[in-house]
């Protein structure tokens, strides 16, 4: 993943457990104050929320934790790989668009960041300017030409 995608999944963590873990807990203990737990709603959900909160927290420790962060400012060169950002037109309808080809956990389609996995970078990997590539979309095939290709 890049720094960017890790110090997110950094800012994340720290909020979980810093912020939303004491918040449920403060939630917990004042449902518990209501008195009978079986019938006690606002509980159970304070109980299923902490339940959700510790496995992400757990889920985001181990990314964290087995993640390989790659600097994208020492990356260079004519093909596309992992951290590179593509400028590419669709051939049918001259639609630019530029994506960057990040991690799964970083991916974010409406910031232009796509994932390594996705059937758009995996078309692209390997290719480099002037290349015509064919993608597998949902709506059919689609054919887009690399324009540019970046490391920033």
């Amino acid at each position: 993943m890049t720094r960017e995608g890790f110090a997110m999944l950094e800012a994340e963590l720290k909020k979980r457990q810093s912020e939303d873990r004491p918040a449920i807990i403060e939630a917990i203990a004042e449902a518990r104050a209501h008195g009978d737990l079986s019938e006690n709603a606002e509980y159970h959900a304070a109980k299923e929320q902490q339940s959700h909160n510790e496995g992400r927290i757990s889920e985001l420790e181990d990314l964290l934790s087995r993640a390989e962060v790659i600097d994208i400012s020492k990356l260079s060169g004519d093909t596309v790989k992992f951290g590179a950002t593509v400028k590419i037109v669709d051939e049918e309808t001259d639609e630019e668009k530029t994506y960057q080809i990040v991690g799964d956990q970083e991916a974010d389609v409406k910031k232009g960041k796509i994932s390594i996995s996705s059937p758009i970078a995996r078309a692209l990997i390997g290719k480099a300017v002037g290349d015509s590539v064919e993608v597998a979309a949902p709506g059919g095939a689609r054919d887009f030409e690399i324009l540019e290709v970046k490391f920033a």
